[in-house]
């Protein structure tokens, strides 16, 4: 009885990897996704993004405050 319980589950596991390996399949072969444009606009968004951090980040106000911190955190007694 074990054996047929034992089969059971095997073929049950091979029938579950079968429907994900199509499932995957399906979803590779799917014509879905971002066009030319959209990755063209994600693109310049990224770069404007990218600037406007490395402006903020390299500006006198974020180093000096960063500096503030860790001073403040290494003068702390306990």
């Amino acid at each position: 009885m074990r054996k047929l319980t034992e089969w059971r589950t095997v073929r049950q596991l091979r029938a579950a990897n079968g429907e994900i390996n199509a499932r995957l399949l399906r979803a590779w072969a799917a014509d879905e996704g971002m066009s030319t444009v959209e990755y063209a606009i994600g693109t310049i968004a990224a770069a404007a993004f990218g600037a406007v951090l490395y402006t903020v980040v390299t500006g006198e106000s974020i180093p000096d405050a960063l500096t503030g911190i860790i001073e403040k955190a290494l003068n702390t007694s306990v």
